[in-house]
Formats: structure tokens, sequence, C-alpha cells
């Protein structure tokens, strides 16, 4: 008689049969196979812990301690410097400040941002040249900008008074800066010019992923372009809309050199947001101004948070 192969194994073994396979091995080898990704995420988690985590560690310590103005420790203060933060007499002045300034300088930013990505995703001439323009912002410093605009905006010498009384606008050229009035707006625009470029071009990504055949079958049915843009471009352009509004929100509110350079937060504290008011305390209280650095992490941890509950509901809501 013939001799019969014995049956092979199957090909696909559960998840158990394999965990127990996997136990069976010497111990040796399971460590060694357990610390084979070690020595390439060892840089990338020592920078982490370097740059990240221990200022983080050093912000928390400090914000508790007693510090003087030349840097040296005089011992705990318990939570005496947040109750010092909390009662300071500007402080819920210079928390609504910035609220306004990143609800409008973020709100403006995205809205402008779909506009122009609209725009740069259809075929005109010079189209290339209009985009590499819109880079300009974002290329150059900062700072740079701001210090222009503050020279363009000067009471004596600026540009804007000029042209404004040339065209009979304005009578006599205004201190734009001098003012909360007039100087928090012309930051904001300051704000949404250096963040379009990236915005939009986050938004031109997205929109350049949307199949053409969406489009088509649209048309097909009818839908008008506002009614296609509302129902197709605008969903489909969710998750480009979410990393621009999130990393805005974080870039804005961290947003230093514009009002520095600008205005310096004046006068008084009338154009601070907490992070130029930050600055200002460390002149006099490190300690409480560590606080006021804990208190902006927070707001920044739960900005993060939101980020990654919306992220699972559109997972879910895709699944």
């Amino acid at each position: 008689m013939r001799e019969t192969a014995p049956p092979s194994p199957p090909q696909d073994a559960s998840a158990a049969d394999r965990a127990a396979a996997r136990s069976r091995r010497p111990l040796p080898v399971r460590l060694r196979r357990a610390l084979g990704p070690v020595p390439w995420i060892a840089p990338a988690v020592l920078l982490i812990v370097l740059v990240v985590l221990w200022p983080v560690y050093e912000m928390v310590r400090s914000s508790f301690l007693r510090i003087r103005r030349s840097g040296v420790v005089k011992g705990s203060n318990g939570t005496d410097n947040y109750k010092k933060l909390f009662d300071e007499p500007d402080f819920t002045h210079v928390l609504w400040n910035t609220v306004m300034w990143v609800v409008v300088v973020v709100g403006v930013t995205v809205i402008l941002s779909l506009a122009l990505a609209q725009l740069f995703n259809q075929h005109f001439p010079g189209r290339r040249v209009a985009r590499w323009a819109l880079i300009v912002p974002w290329a150059a410093s900062v700072f740079m900008t701001a210090l222009v605009f503050r020279w363009m905006l000067h009471h004596s010498y600026g540009v804007m008074n000029t042209l404004l009384v040339d065209l009979h606008i304005i009578d006599q050229g205004k201190d734009w800066l001098g003012k909360p009035a007039t100087a928090f707006p012309w930051m904001m625009g300051v704000a949404v010019f250096v963040s379009l470029p990236f915005t939009t071009y986050t938004l031109l990504a997205g929109l350049q992923t949307v199949p053409a055949e969406v489009y088509e079958a649209a048309r097909v049915d009818g839908a008008s372009k506002w009614r296609t843009y509302l129902s197709v471009t605008l969903p489909l352009l969710r998750p480009a809309i979410l990393v621009a509004v999130v990393i805005n929100l974080i870039n804005v509110f961290n947003s230093f050199p514009i009002i520095w350079a600008m205005t310096g937060g004046g006068p008084g504290y009338e154009t601070d947001t907490t992070t130029t008011f930050m600055y200002k305390l460390k002149a006099a209280d490190i300690g409480e101004s560590a606080a006021l650095s804990v208190v902006n992490f927070g707001i920044l941890i739960v900005l993060v948070l939101v980020y990654l509950g919306v992220n699972r509901w559109t997972t879910k809501e895709a699944d």
C-alpha cells in the first residue's frame, strides 16, 4: 500500500498558538527579540527626555519655589506663586486678550486660507508664481516681519499714515500702535499674514487629494458649485482643516515675537497675552512666571487632548 503523507499543519495558525510558540522559546532569544528595536528608538527617546520632559519637569518644579531675580532658589513656596498669579489685577484682562487673539487670528486665517487654497487649486496664468509669493511671509523671520509693520505704522514717518493722508482718508497721521483699540487689530492682522502660508498649503494639499470622480458625480446629480463645495469639498477637507486649526491654535497661542516687536504688550498690559505677560512677570517674580507657564502648558495639553479626541471620533465615523 502507498504510504500517505501526514497531514500538513494549517498555514494560518491562531493567535493563541503563535503566542504559545513564542512562550516556549528560550529566555535569551525572547529578550534579544524584545530588545532589538531599542538601539533604533533610543536616540529619539533620549532627545524627547532632554528636550521635552526635563524642561517640563523643571518648569513645574520652579512654579513651587521661591526664586530671587538673580536665579537663586530660596526654598519652597508652596502654592503661593499660583495664588499670587490669580490675584494679579491684570490677569483676567490678559486672559481675555489671549482668547480674542487666538479665536480671531485662527478663525480669520482658516477662512482666508480656504479661499486661497481654492484659488490656487484652479488653473490660471501665473499660478506657480503666486504660489511661490505666498511662501514669503512664511520664509521670512516673524520678528523681522513684525518690525517692518511697526515701521510702516509709525505715527511720524510710517508709510501707512503717509498713504492715508495723501488719499485724504485721514487728516493727520495716527498713532496706530499707541492705543489698544487700533494696536490689537493691527497685530492680529500681522499674525494672520504670517499664518496664511502654512494653513493655505495644508488645505491645498487636502484639496488635491479629493478625487475628480466625486465632483463629476456631483455635477451629474445637478448640484451647484456652492452646494458641491459645502457637501463634497468641505467634508473631504475635514482632516486637513483639523490639522491646520490645531497647529495654528498652538502657534498663535504661543506667539511672542509679533506682540513684543510691535507694542511690547503695552501700553501697560493692554495688548498682552499670557505669553508676553509671562515674560514680564519673569522680571519681577520668576516663580510666578513659572506658575503662568504651567497654566499655559495645561491649556495646550487640553488642546492636544481635544485634537486626539476629535481624531478618534473621525476614525470611528469613517469606519
